[in-house]
């Protein structure tokens, strides 16, 4: 005699393969979004005349005080 059909497991299975497959997909979706962030913040920032001539210990968003002797 063959068994019953399980539909309830069935149904499970059906619905664990779906949201592996929608993470995969944000995940992929997640790591496009931050290389393109990436990308975005390095190029919003060129190196002008300004920046060149400051020192490394200049950080951005406060004045530069220079060390005292």
């Amino acid at each position: 005699m063959a068994f019953r059909p399980n539909y309830g497991r069935d149904r499970a299975e059906r619905g664990r393969t779906a949201r592996a497959r929608t993470e995969e997909k944000q995940r992929k979706k997640d790591e496009k979004t931050a290389l393109r962030k990436a990308k975005r913040a390095a190029a919003a920032l060129p190196p002008d005349d300004k920046q060149a001539d400051a020192s490394s210990e200049d950080l951005p968003g406060r004045p530069f005080v220079p060390p005292a002797d």
